[in-house]
C-alpha cells in the first residue's frame, strides 16, 4: 500500500482537476483499511517534498480516530514515536504544525487511557529546548491539547503557568513569544475554575509587553491577539482583571490614539474599551478611568477618515459606540465631562470639533437622559446653534442629535417645541440632502410624542412634507414618510383634511417593484397603517381593500423589510377594524406564519486551521467529527430576518386579540410558534412572543366559550402561558422581556381572577421574591466589583412591572393576601431605603397604597413601619412622590384601623401644605383631598372638622385625578346627609361645588346622583332660605342640579 499511496498523494497535489479527483477517490477507498495509518506515518517521515509530508499528516488527522482502536500496541507506539520525531526533527513549519494536530487527536484517546505517559514530560522538555522551533511547536501543542485533554493539565497548572510566563518573556524569539500568547488564549478558554482563572492576572504585564514589541516591529496582526485575550478576560464571569484593568485601558488608549496603526488594530483597541464599559463598568469607575477614556474618545469623534475606509472600522464611529455604552452604564460619571467637551468644542474654529460636540451630545442622550433633561436649556442652545452652522457636516450632526433627543428625552423635550420645531422646519429647507434627511428623522422622532401642541404647526408642516414627498430622491422620501406618520399620530382626527392626499400618493409607492424602490414601498405601507389609525374605522374601512391587496402582493418580492412593515400595517388595520378584520385572516395569517418560520440565516465565519488550505482537500471526510468541529470565530445574524420575525410575532397576537373567536382556525399553530419564540435567541422576538401569548389567551377564552370541552382547552392554554411567564421571569436575561412577563401575569390575574391562577400562586410568589431580591437572571450584576452606594439607579422598565404584581395579588385575594404579603414586605421596603433613588421610593409607596386599598384590614400590621416613610415623602421635591404619598396615607388611614389614629395629627400637618398656593400640581392636591376624605369617613371624631372642612372644600372640585372622585364626593355627601353641623355652616360653598360637579363632563353619573341626593337634603333642610344662593347660579348650573335632584 505504501508505494501506491505515495503516488496517489503526489497525484492529489497536481493542478489537473481530473487527476486530483481520481486520486481522491482512490485515497478514500484505501483509507478504509487500518493499514493506511502506518503507510501515512511512513510518508510523513520519508516523503521528499514537504507538501506530501503535510498531506500525509492531514489525512492521518482525518482517519486516525476510526482506526486507532484496531491498531496493535506496537503500531500505536510506532505512530506516537514517528509523530514526536516529526515535531522535533522536521524542518518545515506547516508539517510540524500538521503533525502537532495529529498528536492532539491521538492524545484525546491515549492520555486518559494512560497509554502516553511521556507526552506531557516530552512537551515540557521541548518547551525548555535551546531550539526555537521546538519551543514554538511545544506551545502550539499545548494550545491544541487544551481542546482535547485539558483535564490532564490540571495537576500541572502551576508549572504550565510558570512556563507560559517564561515563554512570553522569551528574549531570543518573537515566534516563541507569539506562540505563548496564543497558548495563553487557549488556556483561558479552557479554564473555568475561579481560583485558576484569577492566576491569569499574572500574565497581563507580559502580554502587554509582547504586544508592544509586536507593534513596534510592525507585527500588528499578532498584537491583536492580546486584544482577543483581553476580550475573553473581560467577558469571563470570574473577577479577572483586578488592578490590571488600568494597564489594559492605558495600552488600549495608546493604540487607538496612534493614527499610524492599521484601522483594524485601532478598532480592536477601541472594542476592548467598549467591552470594559459594557461588562466591567464599575471597575472603570473604581480605578478612575472614565475621564481618561473620555479624554481620548471625545476627540476621536473629530478624526477625519479617508472615504475608502471601511465605515465600521472608522475610529469616529467606534468611539461614538464606546461613549454610548459608557453613558448607558455610567451616566452620572459620563455626562459632566462630555458636556464640558461639547460646550468647549462647539466654539472651535475646526468644523470637525464643532461636529464632534453635537455628535457627543446625541450619542449620550439615551444613557444620560435624566441628567440631560435637567440641563436641556444649555444642551439645546448648543445643538440649535449648530443647526445654523455654515458647515454642512455640523448641521447634519446637529439634526442627528436633535433626532436622538426627540427619541430619548421625552416628554420634557416636547415642552420646548416652540424653539425646536421652527428650527427643524428651517432645516428641512437645507441645501444639503444629508441635513434634510436627518431633519426629517428629527421631525419624525419629535412629533411622535406630541399631541395637540402640533396643531398650530400642522399646515406649514404638511405643506413642506407633501411637497418634499413629490420632489425628492428616494431616501428623502422615505424619511419624509416617517415624519408624516409621526405628524398623523400626533394630530389624530385633525389629520383628516390631509389623509386623502397622503393615501393617494401612497398608492403610487405601494405598487413599486424595482429592488431599489422596495424600501420606499415598505415605508409607504407602514404610513397607510398609521394614517388609518389616526382617521379611524368609519373613514378607512370602505377604501382599504386596494391597499390590503397591494400589501399582500408585496410578499412576492422577497424583501425582508417590506414584509416586516407589512406585518405592522396588518396589525394596525386589525386594531381599527376589530372584528371587521376577520375577512382578511385567511390571506394574512399564513403570511405571518411563513415569516415566523423563516430560517434565521445566521451567517457564520468558520476558522479553519491552515492545513486544510493545501489545494483544498476538504473532500476526504473525517472519522472524528467531534474534533473536526472548527472554532466559530464570528456569528453575525441577518437582522432583517429578526425584525421581520418580531413584527410577524406581534401581528399574530394582535390578529387574535381583535378577532377573538374568529381566530379559532389559527389558534393552535399560533400557540406553537409563540411557545417556540418565547425561547428564541434574540430578545426582540422573545418580547413580542411574551406580549402575544396574553392576546392568544384572550382569544382562546372567546374561542372555547360554550364548547363542551371548552373549559379544559382554555385551561390548557392558560397553563401553557403561565408556565412560560414564570420561567421567563426568573431565567430570561433581558429586563424588558421579564417586565413584559410580569405585566402579562398581572393582567391575567386581573382578567381571570384568583381561581384561574391559584395553582401557580406558590411559584408566582417565589418568583416575585427572587425579583424583589434582584436575584433573577436579568438582574445579575458584574462580579468584578461591588456596585458603589451612590450608583444605585432606578430600574424603571423592570421594577415598575414587578411592583404591579403585588396589587394584582391583593386585588384577586383581598384580605387572604395578608400571610403572603408578610413575606414580600421586607424585600419591598428595601427599595425605599437609602441609597435608593426617589423614583424607587415612590414606586414602593404607590405599591403599598394599592395593596392597602385591596387587601384591607391586614394592612394595619404595617402602619408603624410605613407611616414614617410616607410622611417624609409628603414633603418630597418631586410631585409624583407627593401625589403617591398622599394617596398612600389616605388608604392606610382608611384600612389601617385604630393603629393609624396616633398619626392623624402628623398626617394632617403633612397634608396641609398640599392644599395651599405653594403646591403647583393639581394631581397632588386632588390626592391630598382624597386622603382627608378617607380619614373623615373612618374617624370623623379624630378630625377638627371646623378647621379642616373650609380648607378641604376650597380645593374642590377635583381638577385632574378623577379616580379620587368617589372618595371625595362620598365624604362630602355623607356629611351633608347626616346633617353634620360643621358642614352645614358652609352651604353656599356646597351648592357651588355640587353645581360644578353636576355639569362636569368627566364625573360619572354615580357621583352626580350622590351629589343630587345631598343637594335635595339641603333643600329639605333650608327650603326658601336657599333661594338667594340658587339665584346666583348660572342657568346651566341650576338646570344641571335640578336634573340630578330627586323629585319630591
Amino acid at each position: 500500500m505504501a508505494q501506491s499511496l505515495e503516488l496517489l498523494l503526489i497525484q492529489f497535489l497536481m493542478p489537473d482537476n481530473d487527476a486530483r479527483r481520481q486520486a481522491e477517490d482512490q485515497i478514500k477507498r484505501l483509507a478504509k483499511d487500518p493499514q493506511v495509518v502506518p503507510a501515512l506515518v511512513h510518508h510523513l517521515r520519508t516523503a521528499k517534498t514537504p507538501n506530501v509530508r503535510q498531506l500525509s499528516a492531514v489525512l492521518l488527522r482525518k482517519k486516525i480516530t476510526g482506526h486507532w482502536a484496531k491498531l496493535s500496541p506496537q503500531l500505536r507506539n510506532l505512530v506516537k514515536q514517528s509523530l514526536i520525531e516529526s515535531i522535533t526533527l522536521e524542518h518545515s513549519p506547516p508539517v510540524r504544525r500538521a503533525s502537532a494536530n495529529v498528536v492532539s487527536i491521538i492524545a484525546k484517546y491515549a492520555v486518559p487511557a494512560g497509554e502516553w505517559p511521556d507526552l506531557l514530560p516530552f512537551l515540557f522538555q521541548c518547551s525548555q529546548s535551546s531550539q526555537e522551533d521546538h519551543r514554538e511547536v511545544a506551545l502550539i501543542l499545548f494550545s491544541s491539547l487544551t481542546e482535547t485533554i485539558g483535564n490532564a493539565f490540571r495537576p500541572h497548572f502551576a508549572d504550565l503557568q510558570a512556563l507560559l510566563v517564561k515563554c512570553l518573556q522569551d528574549e531570543t524569539s518573537s515566534r516563541v513569544r507569539v506562540a505563548a500568547l496564543k497558548a495563553v488564549g487557549s488556556f483561558l478558554e479552557f479554564t473555568h475554575d475561579g481560583d485558576e482563572v484569577v492566576k491569569f492576572r499574572e500574565f497581563i504585564p507580559s502580554i502587554l509587553n509582547v504586544s508592544r514589541q509586536c507593534l513596534a516591529s510592525g507585527e500588528e496582526d499578532v498584537a491583536v491577539i492580546a486584544f482577543e485575550i483581553f476580550d475573553e478576560l473581560i467577558e469571563s464571569p470570574a473577577p479577572l482583571l483586578g488592578e490590571s484593568v488600568k494597564s489594559i485601558v492605558q495600552f488600549s488608549l495608546e493604540v487607538c490614539s496612534s493614527q499610524n496603526l492599521e484601522s483594524n488594530t485601532r478598532h480592536q483597541a477601541i472594542q476592548i474599551i467598549s467591552w470594559l464599559a459594557k461588562y466591567k463598568s464599575s471597575s472603570l469607575k473604581k480605578h478612575k478611568l472614565v475621564i481618561p477614556i473620555l479624554q481620548v474618545m471625545c476627540p476621536l469623534l473629530a478624526e477625519s477618515t479617508d472615504g475608502d475606509e471601511d465605515d465600521d472600522l472608522a475610529p469616529d464611529r467606534a468611539a461614538a459606540e464606546v461613549i454610548d455604552t459608557m453613558a448607558l452604564s455610567l451616566s452620572k460619571h459620563v455626562f459632566p465631562p462630555v458636556f464640558e467637551f461639547a460646550s468647549f468644542s462647539s466654539q472651535s474654529v475646526n468644523p470637525k470639533y464643532r461636529e464632534a460636540s453635537v455628535t457627543a451630545l446625541g450619542v449620550i442622550s439615551e444613557g444620560c437622559l435624566e441628567l440631560m433633561k435637567d440641563k436641556l436649556e444649555p444642551v439645546l442652545h448648543i445643538v440649535l446653534g449648530a443647526l445654523r452652522d455654515q458647515e454642512q457636516m455640523v448641521r447634519g450632526a446637529a439634526s442627528f442629535a436633535l433626532g436622538q433627543f426627540a427619541e430619548h428625552l421625552q416628554p420634557e423635550i416636547v415642552s420646548h417645541y416652540e424653539s425646536v420645531l421652527p428650527c427643524i422646519l428651517n432645516a428641512l429647507e437645507d441645501a444639503s440632502d444629508e441635513v434634510k434627511e436627518k431633519s426629517y428623522y428629527a421631525l419624525a422622532a419629535f412629533c411622535e410624542n406630541m399631541g395637540e401642541e402640533i396643531l398650530p404647526f400642522l399646515d406649514p408642516l404638511m405643506g413642506k412634507l407633501l411637497a418634499a414627498l413629490q420632489n425628492s430622491p428616494r431616501n428623502l422620501q422615505e424619511t419624509c414618510m416617517s415624519a408624516i406618520g409621526s405628524v398623523a399620530a400626533a394630530a389624530e382626527q385633525a389629520f383628516i383634511p390631509y389623509a386623502e392626499r397622503v393615501l393617494e400618493l401612497m398608492k403610487i409607492f405601494m405598487v413599486l417593484t424595482k429592488d431599489e424602490d422596495l424600501r420606499s414601498r415598505a415605508r409607504a405601507t407602514e404610513l397607510v397603517g398609521i394614517v388609518a389609525m389616526s382617521v379611524g374605522r368609519i373613514r378607512m374601512e370602505p377604501i382599504l381593500p386596494p391597499f390590503i391587496e397591494a400589501a399582500i402582493s408585496g410578499f412576492g418580492l422577497e424583501f425582508s423589510e417590506l414584509r416586516e412593515y407589512t406585518h405592522g400595517f396588518f396589525s394596525n388595520v386589525a386594531e381599527i377594524l376589530d372584528d371587521g378584520f376577520t375577512q382578511y385572516l385567511p390571506h394574512v395569517v399564513p403570511l405571518a406564519f411563513s415569516s415566523c418560520n423563516l430560517d434565521d440565516g445566521s451567517a457564520v465565519d468558520i476558522d479553519e486551521s491552515d492545513d486544510e488550505n493545501i489545494n483544498g482537500f476538504g473532500g476526504v471526510s473525517s472519522d472524528d467529527e467531534a474534533h473536526d468541529e472548527p472554532r466559530v470565530r464570528n456569528i453575525s445574524i441577518r437582522t432583517g430576518v429578526l425584525d421581520e420575525k418580531a413584527a410577524a410575532t406581534q401581528a399574530l397576537g394582535l390578529f387574535a386579540l381583535h378577532t377573538k373567536s374568529s381566530y379559532a382556525p389559527y389558534l393552535e399553530e399560533s400557540l406553537k410558534i409563540l411557545i417556540r419564540h418565547s425561547g428564541y435567541f434574540h430578545e426582540d422576538v422573545r418580547l413580542q412572543a411574551i406580549i402575544s401569548l396574553k392576546h392568544i389567551l384572550t382569544a382562546a377564552q372567546a374561542v372555547f366559550q360554550g364548547h363542551n370541552e371548552g373549559p379544559t382547552k382554555a385551561k390548557e392554554v392558560l397553563d401553557t402561558v403561565m408556565k412560560i411567564y414564570i420561567k421567563t421571569m426568573t431565567e430570561d436575561d433581558d429586563k424588558e422581556v421579564v417586565a413584559q412577563a410580569c405585566m402579562g401575569t398581572a393582567d391575567i390575574i386581573k382578567d381571570f381572577g384568583y381561581m384561574a391562577v391559584e395553582l401557580y400562586m406558590p411559584q408566582l410568589i417565589e418568583t416575585t421574591l427572587v425579583l424583589l431580591r434582584e436575584e433573577s437572571a436579568c438582574q445579575q450584576k458584574e462580579s468584578d466589583s461591588e456596585m458603589d452606594e451612590d450608583d444605585v439607579e432606578h430600574d424603571e422598565v423592570l421594577m415598575d412591572a414587578v411592583f404591579d404584581l403585588l396589587p394584582a395579588f391583593a386585588k384577586s385575594m383581598g384580605s387572604h393576601f395578608g400571610p403572603i404579603f408578610s413575606k414580600l414586605f421586607e424585600p419591598l421596603m428595601k427599595f425605599a431605603r437609602a441609597p435608593r433613588p426617589p423614583q424607587d421610593r415612590t414606586m414602593v409607596v404607590a405599591c403599598l397604597a394599592e395593596v392597602a386599598q385591596d387587601m384591607g384590614a391586614p394592612i394595619s400590621g404595617y402602619v408603624d413601619p410605613v407611616m414614617p416613610l410616607v410622611l417624609k415623602e409628603l414633603v418630597s421635591s418631586d410631585a409624583t412622590n407627593r401625589r403617591n404619598a398622599a394617596f398612600c396615607v389616605g388608604e392606610f388611614c382608611k384600612n389601617g384601623g385604630d393603629s393609624t389614629l396616633k398619626y392623624y395629627g402628623d398626617v394632617l400637618r403633612g397634608l396641609y401644605p398640599l392644599f395651599g398656593e405653594s403646591e403647583p400640581d393639581d394631581a397632588v392636591r386632588d390626592n391630598a383631598a382624597g386622603a382627608v376624605a378617607r380619614m373623615i369617613m373612618v374617624h370623623p371624631e379624630a378630625i377638627p372638622l371646623n378647621q379642616v372642612l373650609p380648607v378641604f372644600l376650597k380645593v374642590l372640585p377635583l381638577k385632574e385625578d378623577h379616580e379620587e372622585s368617589m372618595a371625595v364626593y362620598s365624604c362630602v355627601c355623607n356629611l351633608v346627609l347626616s346633617s353634620n353641623p360643621q358642614i352645614l355652616s358652609l352651604v353656599p360653598e356646597l351648592v357651588n361645588l355640587f353645581a360644578q360637579v353636576a355639569v362636569s363632563p368627566v364625573e360619572t353619573s354615580e357621583v352626580k346622583v350622590q351629589v343630587g341626593r345631598a343637594f335635595s337634603h339641603l333643600i329639605s333642610l333650608y327650603g326658601h332660605q336657599m333661594q338667594p344662593i340658587l339665584s346666583n347660579l348660572s342657568p346651566v348650573h341650576a338646570n344641571a342640579l335640578a336634573a340630578f335632584a330627586p323629585k319630591s
